[in-house]
Formats: structure tokens, sequence, C-alpha cells
């Protein structure tokens, strides 16, 4: 994977507000070898490793990924849906 770009602080801050709220996230990300996903997450944490910092997240799937922030392609809070619930696993 190329050198870690940070991303701009607003962009951190939206994460920061949507974990500390339990809002979920439509996610469009790169992974490791390159394939684009999208999907509804539940964001749990930020972490910095390396210099590097990536968001920790719930998938609909229940599963826990991790992607490096400058990664992710787009994010949007999906309209309409009620905050902390992101698949039936609990």
């Amino acid at each position: 994977m190329a050198d870690y770009m940070p991303v701009d602080c607003a962009i951190y801050d939206h994460y920061e507000l949507a974990i500390m709220r339990r809002r979920r996230l439509r996610l469009s990300w790169r992974d490791g070898a390159g394939v684009v996903h999208l999907g509804l997450v539940q964001p749990l944490d930020l972490e910095t490793r390396a210099g590097e910092e990536f968001l920790m997240f719930v998938d609909m799937a229940g599963t826990t990924q991790r992607v490096r922030l400058d990664q992710i392609l787009s994010v949007a809070e999906p309209p309409g849906l009620p905050a902390g619930e992101c698949s039936d696993h609990r």
C-alpha cells in the first residue's frame, strides 16, 4: 500500500462525532488488495499505528474491520436510519 496521506481534520472530526453519537455511516473504501467496497457500517473507534490513522467499524455482517483513513473514498450519514443499529448482530 502507498505511503499514508493524513486526512483533513474536518473529516477526522466527522468520524469522531459518528463514533460518539453512535451514528452509522455509508462508507466506500479500498482494501489492501485495491478492491473497492461500499457498505453501511457502525464506527467503533479511531486508532493510530506507526503514524497511520485507522477507522475501526462493524459491517452489516457483524464483522469488525479496520480501514486506513486515506483509503476511505467517500463517507455519508444515511438518512432516516436509527442511530446505533448496524445489523441484526448484537
